[in-house]
């Protein structure tokens, strides 16, 4: 249930991109995450990157690049295309990026949850 005029109208927007089948394409210099589930986490390689506990015990997230916008506009006004590229493993700040719920289609399934992030939102793809 929303909480706020904001919410609802954000449920209603992305309702109304699934009942016409539209795809999510960020702007510029954002990026479409999906978040890792723990089952592809634990995929990982024995070696991996070892994220310690900071003092107030927070840590990045882990996500997969779902799309990617066209890029940054510098400051000569050139596109500067972004690092990442659909299927990357991200790891991304906690607090940076926007959280947005995909309802299910009326077909059936779970509702989808992405994350919106810009760019410096983003601190490393994970190999």
């Amino acid at each position: 249930m929303p909480t706020s005029l904001s919410e609802e109208f954000q449920i209603i927007n992305y309702q109304f991109l699934i009942a016409t089948n539209m795809n999510i394409k960020p702007l510029g210099d954002r990026v479409l995450i999906e978040l890792l589930s723990d089952e592809e986490k634990a995929k990982q390689s024995k070696g991996g990157i070892l994220i310690p506990d900071t003092a107030d015990k927070e840590k990045p997230q882990e996500g997969k690049v779902v799309a990617v916008g066209e890029g940054k506009v510098l400051e000569n006004g050139k596109l500067q295309p972004l690092p990442v590229k659909a299927g990357d493993k991200v790891l991304f700040s906690k607090y940076g990026p926007t959280e947005i719920k995909i309802p299910a289609s009326p077909a059936g399934g779970d509702d989808k949850e992405y994350l919106i992030a810009k760019e410096e939102d983003i601190l490393a793809i994970i190999e």
